[in-house]
C-alpha cells in the first residue's frame, strides 16, 4: 500500500472514529420529590469512631442536645443491603486504627449504636465497605450500572449535617454506562456529610459524597460544586459475598418494602 493510500485511510479513520464515539443522552427532568427525601430519611444512618467501647449512653443523654463524644471522629454512612453492609467516605476512618467503629440508625424505631467491623478500604476512590451484625431492612439500590447518568440529572443528598436542609440539585458530570469514579454536583456539603448518600429522582443511590469544592479569594469564599464517588459496583458486590462466604452467611431475600421508590 503506497503511503499516500495509507494517509489517506489515516485521515478517513480520524474522522469516522470520533462519529461513533457514545452520545450522552439527555437527563431525565423529572424533579427529586419530597417522598424520595422521606424514603432517604428512613436510610439515615452515621458513623462513629471513638476510644469508648458503647455509645448508647452517650445517644440516650447527649444526641438530642447536639453533643458528641469528647474524642469522636465520623460521618455519614449508607446502607446498601439488607443484612447490613454499609459504605462511607473512606477519609470519616482516618482515625480509625486502634479505636472502635460504630453505625448510628434507627431502623429499628429508636436511634441506636452497633459496632461496625470495616471490610474494606480505599483511599483512592475514597470509600470504604463496613458490616454490622444486625439487619437493614430499609437499604439503598443503586442506579443501574449498564444505563447511562447523565450531566444534569436531578439529584439530592442524605448526608447528616446538612442533606435533609438542602434544596435538590444535579449532577455537574455524568457517567457513561458501566463507568465509575469521581462525580461533581452543585449542592453544598458541610462536616458530617462525608459518607452520606447521593440520591436520584427514583430513589436510587448515584454516589457517595466526598468533599466540597470553594474558590477562596483573599477575603471571602464561595462555593463552586461538591465531589463524590461512584464504586465499581460490580467489585463491590465480589468484596460482599466473599465477606458472607468467609463468615458463613447466606446471601439475604431482599425484603418488597426495600425497592426504590420510582419517581411518577
Amino acid at each position: 500500500m503506497s503511503l499516500l493510500a495509507r494517509m489517506s485511510m489515516a485521515a478517513l479513520a480520524a474522522v469516522w472514529i470520533p462519529s461513533c464515539a457514545p452520545v450522552s443522552p439527555p437527563a431525565d427532568p423529572t424533579p427529586v420529590r419530597p417522598k424520595i427525601y422521606h424514603y432517604a430519611v428512613e436510610r439515615m444512618a452515621a458513623v462513629v469512631v471513638s476510644g469508648k467501647d458503647e455509645l448508647n449512653p452517650w445517644i440516650e443523654e447527649n444526641f438530642r442536645k447536639g453533643r458528641g463524644p469528647e474524642d469522636a471522629d465520623g460521618g455519614s454512612a449508607v446502607p446498601i443491603t439488607p443484612d447490613g453492609y454499609f459504605i462511607t467516605a473512606d477519609h470519616v476512618l482516618a482515625h480509625a486504627p486502634g479505636r472502635h467503629v460504630f453505625v448510628l440508625h434507627a431502623q429499628t424505631g429508636k436511634l441506636k449504636s452497633v459496632p461496625a467491623r470495616i471490610v474494606w478500604r480505599s483511599g483512592a476512590g475514597d470509600v470504604a465497605l463496613l458490616k454490622i451484625e444486625e439487619a437493614t431492612p430499609k437499604y439503598y439500590q443503586w442506579a443501574p450500572s449498564g444505563q447511562w447518568i447523565p450531566e444534569g440529572t436531578p439529584v439530592m443528598h442524605a448526608g447528616i449535617a446538612t442533606g435533609f436542609k438542602s434544596s435538590p440539585g444535579k449532577m455537574v458530570t455524568g457517567f457513561a454506562p458501566n463507568a465509575f469514579g469521581h462525580f461533581k454536583y452543585d449542592i453544598p456539603l458541610q462536616p458530617g456529610d462525608s459518607g452520606g448518600p447521593v440520591v436520584n429522582a427514583r430513589g436510587e443511590l448515584v454516589g457517595v459524597n466526598s468533599a466540597v469544592e470553594f474558590l477562596v479569594p483573599i477575603e471571602t469564599a464561595f462555593f463552586i460544586e461538591s465531589e463524590a464517588n461512584r464504586p465499581n459496583t460490580y467489585a463491590l458486590q465480589k468484596l460482599i459475598e466473599r465477606d458472607r462466604s468467609k463468615n458463613g452467611v447466606p446471601a439475604p431475600v431482599a425484603a418488597p418494602q426495600a425497592a426504590s421508590p420510582a419517581a411518577p
